[in-house]
Order: C-alpha cells, then sequence, then structure tokens
C-alpha cells in the first residue's frame, strides 16, 4: 500500500507572507509485491514437472559358473553382428559351423543395413505375431476394455512369450557404440522385448571376417 505524508511545508504565517506549497512524500510498502512474488514461486515449484534422465535398458547375460558349461539353446533367435563402417551381418536360429557334429548346413552371414527397407523390415517380419497381438490390446485399451495397467501387464507378457524372437547382439572391435544404440531403437520400433549383447565366439568372428574378404586377428569384443 501506499502513504501519502502531507506534513506542512513550513507555509507563512504572517499576514503578508506568501504561502509555499505544501510538498507530498510517497511511501510504497512492498509486502503484498513480496507475498504475491513467493507465491507465485511456490506455485511454479510445486507444478512443475522435473527433467528425467534418458537411460536405455540393456540386457547383459549372466557369466556362467562354469565356463564350460554350455549356453542354452534360444529359441526363435536372431542374431546381429556389427563390424566397420556401420556393416550389420545376422544370420537366424542356432550357430552351425562347418563340419558340425549335427550334420546341419554351416551357417552364412546375410548383410543388410539400417534402412528401412533392411534391419526394420527384417524385425518387423519376424516380429508380426507379437506385434498383432499387442494391437489388439491397444484397441481394447482405447474402448476402456481393459484398464492401462492391465494392458502394460500383456503387452509385456506377450513380448516375454517363449515363440516371440529372441535378439542377440555382437560386435567386433571396430563396431561403433552408436551403431548398438541404433539397433536398441530399432528393437523396440519392432516391439521386440527379448535382447541382449553377448560376445561373439570365434568361429562367428571367423565367419566375419571371411564375409568381408578380410584375414585380420584382431579379438573380438
Amino acid at each position: 500500500m501506499a502513504e501519502v505524508n502531507t506534513g506542512d511545508g513550513g507555509g507563512g504565517h504572517g499576514k503578508h507572507d506568501k504561502k509555499r506549497a505544501k510538498k507530498a512524500s510517497t511511501k510504497i510498502d512492498m509486502t503484498p509485491m513480496v507475498d504475491l512474488a513467493f507465491l507465485l514461486l511456490t506455485f511454479f515449484v510445486l507444478t512443475s514437472t522435473f527433467s528425467k534422465p534418458k537411460a536405455m535398458e540393456i540386457n547383459y547375460p549372466a557369466d556362467p559358473k562354469d565356463e564350460n558349461t554350455k549356453p542354452p539353446k534360444i529359441n526363435n533367435a536372431l542374431t546381429f553382428i556389427l563390424s566397420k563402417d556401420d556393416a550389420i551381418y545376422y544370420y537366424p536360429g542356432e550357430f552351425y559351423p562347418p563340419n558340425n557334429p549335427k550334420g546341419e548346413p554351416p551357417t552364412q552371414l546375410v548383410k543388410t543395413d539400417f534402412s528401412k527397407d533392411g534391419l526394420r523390415k527384417i524385425l518387423l517380419d519376424r516380429n508380426d505375431p507379437v506385434r498383432k497381438e499387442i494391437f489388439k490390446l491397444e484397441e481394447k485399451l482405447k474402448a476402456k476394455e481393459i484398464a492401462d495397467s492391465t494392458y502394460k501387464r500383456l503387452v509385456i507378457a506377450e513380448k516375454s512369450k517363449k515363440e516371440a524372437v529372441t535378439v542377440l547382439i555382437k560386435a567386433d572391435d571396430k563396431a561403433t557404440y552408436k551403431n548398438v544404440i541404433d539397433l536398441v531403437d530399432e528393437l523396440n520400433i519392432s516391439m521386440i522385448g527379448k535382447y541382449a549383447v553377448v560376445d561373439m565366439i570365434p568361429t562367428e568372428y571367423e565367419l566375419l571376417q571371411a564375409a568381408e574378404g578380410t584375414t585380420t586377428t584382431t579379438n573380438p569384443k
């Protein structure tokens, strides 16, 4: 609030003295403005959403207790191998080296790229059954037939099914972290929930070297 002080300014008291104009001094009370500022500050602090750190979840397999223990067989597996110059190779199913005891044809690497008609199309086609079930759940959620919490639980269950595709990510010492992140992004776009970053076995590395036409002896990651 403002106050105006109109005290006498020393006007003349004699009969022939001229009266001088009274000076008014203004005093502004800043208390209400300070109160308003603190109220606004409190309002914005309580209603603001603080930025959350963005992190990407990547699954790593647990180290085996026994080094001689064979890794478990993975159903519907798809293995991607990353190398230099944004090169990406893949093969479906289990890896079979030449002259393997099971008599299976040796595994062949197929080269692809990060385009929508390359990596993304491969992932979408392989994960098509799971995607269709998730789309059905989305329709039920939009129709309010299921709750949001139920929808999230059912989506996780669909992605975790035994029939769902499992992606293994491997890389040699020339691959970049950017390529790994790009691959994980494509997995999320394709609604693939089972994937892990694992080490490359020596026979896979030899096959990769043959596919690239090199004979370097650098160990894989």
